[in-house]
C-alpha cells in the first residue's frame, strides 16, 4: 500500500476538524441512546483543544467519529479536509489516534508494538531508527524496549500508547482520555510529550480528559452533556464568566465543624458548588457578592468563618453551566446516606500501623510503614505507580499478610485475627468488580447475602441502598451497560451493605467525571461525619485535599504525612504563593529521586 501524503495545514489557525450538524444513536437492548445530537463546530491547527463533558456526553464516540471508526446517522466529520464517513483508511494513516484503553498489544514487546504502528503508518525502514529513539528517549522507555507492554505500568502503558500514535509524525494528534489513572507526575510527562510535538511540530492536538485542571492547559475546550454542544472559546473566558462568584471559607479555630457546613451550604439555593480542600471550604455562588454578603446570605458566624473572594477557575464554569443545565428543582437535591454503626465514644485509633513490611522475595514493596488513623476520619495513601500503596492497602483490608510489623484495623490485629476484622471493613475496588451480567437489584442481593443479612434486614439495606444512590430507576438494568458514574456508585453501595466501621476506597474516582465525583464525596463526608473512617488512594490531587490527613510514598517509603494545609505549607514561595496538593506531590517525588541519585546513596 502507497505511503499516504500527510499535508500540514499552511499555518496555526486554520481549520483541520469540522464537524457539522454530527448526530448518531445506538440501540442498547430495548433502549435507543442518543450519543450525538446535531453537533456542530470546529478545530484550529497548531494548538491543543480539550473535548470536555460527563459520563455520557459522547466524547468518544465522537472521536471515533472522526477517525473513521464509526459512521454517523446524519451529517459530517471532515479532518485535514477529508470526510470521515468515506475516507477512514486515509484519515486513518494520516492522523495519530490514541483510544482510551491504550490501543497496544500487551503480549507484544514495546519494540513490537512501535514496529507494528510503523508498519500501520507504512512509516519507511530507514526513518525508523532515528524516529524510534527519539520518542523512546521523549517516552523514557529506552530501557523496556523488550519488556511486553501488559508488564508495563499504567502511566508507562501511556506513554507507549502516545509514542505509537506518534511513530509516523501526524499533523493531528486525537486523545481520548490520555491521563486517566496515572499518578500526578506521568500526568505532567505526558503533557510535556504533547505540548513539545505542538510546539516543534506544530502538531494539532484534540483530545479529551475528566480532568478540569488539565483543561486549563488547552488553548480552548469544546464543552458538551448529554450529547450536545454546550460551546468554545478558551478556558479563561470561560473562566471570567464567575468573577466575583467564587470565595474561600476558613475555620477561625478548632471547634469549627467544616462537614456540618458543607451540608449546611449544599442545600442552600444560592449555592452552584461547595467543596471541602483540606481545612477550607470552595464555595460557587448563583449570584455575584463580595465576602460580606456572603457572610449575610448564608448566616455564617464571623467569629468561627473567615470568607475571601477567590480567583475562578475552570472547573467553577463547568460546574456552574451543568447544573444549571438540570435546573434548580434537581440541583440541590444531595441525598446524606444513613450511616453504619459506629460507637462515637470510641475514641481510639481505627487503624494502627507499626514498622509494616511486605517483601517479594528479594524486592521489598513495603519497608518500616507506620501511621495512625482516628475514628471518623478520611486518610489519604498517595504515591507515584510502584510506591507500594496498592501493597499496603491489600495488607489493610487482609487481603495480603504482612511480612513483619503491626497491623490493626477495627481493634483487630490482622494477623492474628483477620475475619473479625474483615468483618468491619468495607472495600471498594479501583476497578468495577461487580457482576456485569447482574442486573443493579441482583448484585446488591448477592453482597448482601455475602455479608450475611437476611430476611427483613437484607430488604432494609437494599431498599436504603436503591434510595440513597439513586439506583430505584435502573434496578432491572443490567450492570455492565450502566454509566461509569453509576457503576461506582453501585460499587459504593454494595461495600456499604453491612454497615462497616471502616471504608477502603482503592482509586474510587478514576476517570468519573466531576459531577459524580462531586456527588461520591457528598456520601463520603456524611459517612465520614457519623464516624466513619475512610481511607482512600487517588491520583486525583484535589481528591487528596478532601483528606483530613495523608502520607505521601515513594518505593515503599513515607515522605511525608500530614493535613493537606500542611503539606502544602511547605512549598510555599513568591513565585508560588498558593502551592496546589499536585505541586507538592511533585516536588517531593522529585527531591526523594534527586536524593536516590546522590553518590552515597549508589550501592557499589
Amino acid at each position: 500500500m502507497p505511503a499516504v501524503s500527510k499535508t500540514q495545514p499552511k499555518q496555526k489557525g486554520d481549520i483541520i476538524l469540522s464537524v457539522s450538524d454530527l448526530s448518531k444513536q445506538f440501540q442498547v437492548g430495548k433502549h435507543t441512546v442518543h450519543a450525538l445530537s446535531e453537533v456542530s463546530f470546529q478545530v484550529k491547527s497548531g494548538i491543543v483543544t480539550g473535548l470536555i463533558g460527563p459520563d455520557g456526553a459522547g466524547k468518544t464516540t465522537l472521536m471515533r467519529l472522526a477517525c473513521g471508526l464509526f459512521l454517523p446517522d446524519s451529517g459530517t466529520v471532515t479532518v485535514l479536509g477529508m470526510d470521515a464517513a468515506h475516507e477512514a483508511i486515509r484519515i486513518q494513516q494520516s492522523i495519530g489516534y490514541m483510544p482510551q484503553r491504550f490501543g497496544l498489544y500487551e503480549d507484544l514487546s514495546v519494540q513490537e508494538n512501535l514496529d507494528l504502528y510503523a508498519d500501520l503508518h507504512t512509516l519507511p525502514a530507514g526513518k525508523r531508527p532515528a524516529r524510534y529513539d527519539k520518542l523512546l528517549h521523549m517516552t523514557g522507555l529506552t530501557p523496556f524496549t523488550d519488556r511486553l507492554a501488559g508488564r508495563l505500568s499504567g502511566g508507562m502503558k501511556q506513554k507507549l500508547g502516545i509514542a505509537c500514535a506518534l511513530v509516523s509524525p501526524p499533523p493531528l494528534l486525537i486523545l481520548d482520555e490520555p491521563t486517566v489513572g496515572v499518578d500526578p507526575v506521568s500526568r505532567r510527562e505526558l503533557w510535556d510529550i504533547v505540548y513539545s510535538q505542538v510546539e516543534e511540530m506544530g502538531m494539532s492536538v484534540f483530545l479529551s480528559t475528566a480532568y478540569l485542571d488539565e483543561a486549563e492547559q488547552c488553548s480552548e475546550v469544546v464543552l458538551m452533556h448529554e450529547g450536545k454542544f454546550l460551546g468554545q472559546d478558551s478556558p479563561d473566558t470561560f473562566s471570567a464568566e464567575l468573577v466575583n462568584r467564587t470565595f474561600v471559607i476558613h475555620s477561625r479555630g478548632s471547634n469549627s465543624n467544616k462537614r456540618k457546613l458543607l451540608r449546611e451550604l449544599s442545600f442552600h439555593p444560592q449555592t452552584i458548588d461547595v467543596i471541602i480542600l483540606g481545612d477550607t471550604l470552595r464555595l460557587v455562588t448563583r449570584e455575584s457578592m463580595d465576602p460580606k454578603k456572603v457572610v449575610n446570605t448564608f448566616a455564617l458566624d464571623p467569629q468561627k468563618w473567615k470568607i475571601n473572594a477567590s480567583k475562578p477557575r475552570f472547573e467553577d464554569s463547568f460546574i456552574d453551566k451543568l447544573k444549571r443545565l438540570k435546573g434548580a428543582a434537581a440541583e440541590n437535591k444531595r441525598t446524606v446516606i444513613a450511616a453504619a454503626k459506629v460507637d462515637k465514644r470510641d475514641t481510639g485509633d481505627a487503624i494502627l500501623v507499626k514498622n509494616l513490611r511486605r517483601e517479594f522475595g528479594d524486592f521489598i514493596a513495603v519497608k518500616d510503614l507506620s501511621f495512625s488513623v482516628g475514628r471518623g476520619e478520611i486518610f489519604g495513601l498517595l504515591g507515584a505507580n510502584g510506591a507500594g500503596k496498592t501493597t499496603t492497602f491489600r495488607m489493610l483490608c487482609g487481603l495480603l499478610p504482612a511480612t513483619s510489623g503491626t497491623l490493626q484495623v477495627a481493634g483487630h490485629d490482622l494477623r492474628a485475627a483477620r475475619a473479625p476484622a474483615r468483618a468491619k471493613i468495607g472495600y471498594m475496588a479501583q476497578k468495577f468488580s461487580l457482576y456485569g451480567d447482574l442486573t443493579v437489584r441482583q448484585n446488591l442481593n448477592f453482597f448482601s447475602a455475602a455479608y450475611e443479612l437476611r430476611g427483613k434486614r437484607q430488604k432494609e439495606r437494599i431498599q436504603w441502598a436503591l434510595d440513597s444512590f439513586g439506583l430505584a430507576e435502573i434496578q432491572n438494568s443490567e450492570s455492565s451497560n450502566l454509566p461509569l458514574g453509576y457503576k461506582q456508585r453501585l460499587a459504593l453501595a454494595a461495600a456499604l451493605m453491612h454497615e462497616p466501621e471502616i471504608l477502603f476506597l482503592d482509586e474510587p474516582t478514576s476517570g468519573i467525571d466531576p459531577l459524580a465525583r462531586r456527588e461520591f464525596w457528598n456520601h463520603i463526608n456524611g459517612l465520614a461525619d457519623a464516624g466513619v473512617t475512610v481511607m482512600v488512594t487517588t491520583h486525583f490531587m484535589e481528591e487528596a485535599s478532601y483528606c483530613d490527613n495523608l502520607i505521601i510514598m515513594a518505593r515503599g517509603q513515607v515522605l511525608a504525612t500530614g493535613s493537606p494545609s500542611e503539606l502544602t505549607a511547605r512549598y510555599q514561595s513568591p513565585d508560588n504563593p498558593e502551592p496546589s496538593m499536585e505541586d507538592t506531590f511533585i516536588h517531593l517525588i522529585e527531591e526523594f529521586e534527586q536524593r536516590k541519585k546522590r553518590p552515597e546513596n549508589t550501592t557499589p
